[in-house]
């Protein structure tokens, strides 16, 4: 009588990326995997803050004009990558932690990276080439006049052609976040901004290609980024590969990344139209509204990439326990991250509103502004609290693979917010207009939470499923 022998997974070491996501401390893990993440943003908005230094010191309001006006391409082109970036990152989370109890699991590994990756460029590379043929209806879509097209055209322009690496940037470092490599993202995207710092000295200040060289500067920070992290996958992951030999249009890769993917890019196109439709009724009120909503955005901006470098950064730790059917340590990881986003959101809100007066006169020194600017921010804090369980809540479904409660929730507040503010407007006036995104975010919020509860017997179905095959396979190692 032969027994078949099942091969075990290797055990992963202490202080490995892989171990920080298995069986470190939930403290620890928490650390390892967020506070990269928040650095990373936090040094992403000061890079936002000095690239408009550079091109406000060319003196020319036409360019700043372009730069504002075009924004919404750079983030609809972040969000292209973040389709396949953040359904397969989300994939290959819970496949790692899947082939700790069926090591076979971890094959398919390869085929998600590989659909991942080789999806978001080609689908950038469309984007890009319907863009550049469409490039004048969009910049007069975009809103810029006769002063502005230029400028706009051409920072637009050389944007789009760099689409398929912005794609590619965004989905890597997805992937790589997959893998618990978080210091590493980190590193990454710290060095991206210092490239492109010193592309926009260049391109800017020394050759005067204005907002032109502040695109290509973005897209060459982003070609370094694509190659580090190739690189590094290539080398220190055991399971990855980007060759295009693997890619694969299977059901079984495509459906759940897709799945989880196109909630993203719906909330990333509602975000954008959310702006625009709030900044163009506080625009109706005068500048000074306009102008207390920029700075509050600003001042709430440190305490928001802090909650969001943890319910971005714990995805992986969540799909990779759901994925080994730990049920102990996705509990624990859950809730050890929204004591902290909890902890967070009322500690640095409760400061930023005592220092109120302070904090904005900073910013501002007229007292009218001033006045509407502390109620302004008020309102941010507020929706920041209830934002941040909100993320918390989505990360959960994206790691569950699931994806039609991820879509839900990603698209749930465009869908309310401009009912809400239309509203609001007609009926309270700027104070409506300044409170209607506190009121959609805290809606958004209970719907998680009826979601959420909604989920949990197909989330435990699937945590049951994954301990009932552990224990198969323990055994089976046992008896043989």
């Amino acid at each position: 009588m032969s027994t078949s022998i099942t091969p075990e997974p290797k055990v992963a070491a202490v202080g490995s990326n892989r171990w920080f996501l298995s069986s470190a401390p939930i403290v620890s893990a928490l650390v390892h995997l967020c506070v990269p993440m928040a650095a990373a943003f936090i040094v992403g908005a000061v890079y936002n803050l000095v690239n408009a230094g550079f091109i406000g010191s060319l003196h020319d309001t036409a360019l700043l004009a372009a730069v504002t006006l075009g924004s919404p391409i750079l983030g609809l082109v972040m969000a292209v990558g973040n389709v396949f970036g953040v359904g397969g990152g989300a994939l290959m989370s819970r496949l790692l932690g899947a082939a700790e109890r069926e090591p076979h699991e971890a094959a398919l590994i390869k085929h998600v990276a590989s659909f991942a990756f080789w999806g978001a460029v080609i689908t950038g590379a469309v984007v890009g080439g319907v863009g550049l043929l469409l490039l004048q209806p969009i910049v007069s879509l975009l809103g810029a006049d006769a002063a502005a097209a230029p400028a706009t055209g051409a920072f637009v322009g050389v944007m789009l052609a760099f689409v398929p690496a912005l794609a590619a940037a965004v989905c890597l470092e997805q992937l790589v976040r997959a893998e618990g490599a978080a210091r590493q993202v980190m590193i990454g995207l710290i060095a991206s901004t210092i490239a492109n710092l010193i592309f926009d000295v260049v391109f800017i200040l020394v050759l005067h290609w204005g907002v032109a060289g502040a695109a290509l500067a973005t897209g060459l920070a982003n070609l370094g980024v694509v190659a580090y992290f190739a690189v590094w996958l290539a080398r220190h992951s055991e399971h990855v590969s980007l060759s295009p030999r693997w890619f694969t249009l299977s059901p079984s890769v495509t459906k759940p990344v897709l799945g989880v993917g196109v909630g993203t890019l719906l909330q990333s196109a509602f975000l954008i139209v959310t702006a625009l439709v709030l900044n163009n009724l506080a625009a109706a009120y005068g500048d000074g509204p306009l102008a207390a909503m920029g700075v509050a955005v600003r001042i709430a901006q440190v305490p928001e990439f802090l909650i969001m470098g943890v319910t971005l950064g714990v995805l992986p730790l969540l799909a990779y326990a759901f994925g080994k059917g730990d049920r102990a340590r996705l509990s624990s990881a859950l809730r050890a991250s929204a004591v902290t986003v909890g902890g967070i959101a009322l500690i640095s809100s409760g400061l930023v509103f005592l220092l109120r007066d302070q904090v904005f006169s900073a910013f501002v020194a007229d007292p009218a502004v001033l006045a509407i600017g502390v109620v302004v921010l008020t309102a941010q804090l507020v929706a920041m609290i209830a934002n941040g369980f909100t993320g918390l809540i989505t990360s959960v479904f994206q790691a569950t693979g699931r994806a039609l409660a991820a879509t839900v929730m990603s698209s749930t507040q465009g869908v309310l917010f401009i009912p809400v503010v239309l509203l609001a407007n007609l009926w309270f006036g700027l104070a409506g207009v300044i409170w209607a995104l506190t009121v959609t975010e805290v809606a958004v919020l209970v719907v998680g939470l009826v979601l959420w509860v909604a989920s949990r017997r197909a989330i435990d179905r699937g945590l049951a499923e994954g301990s009932a095959e552990r224990a198969e396979l323990a055994l089976e190692s046992a008896d043989a």
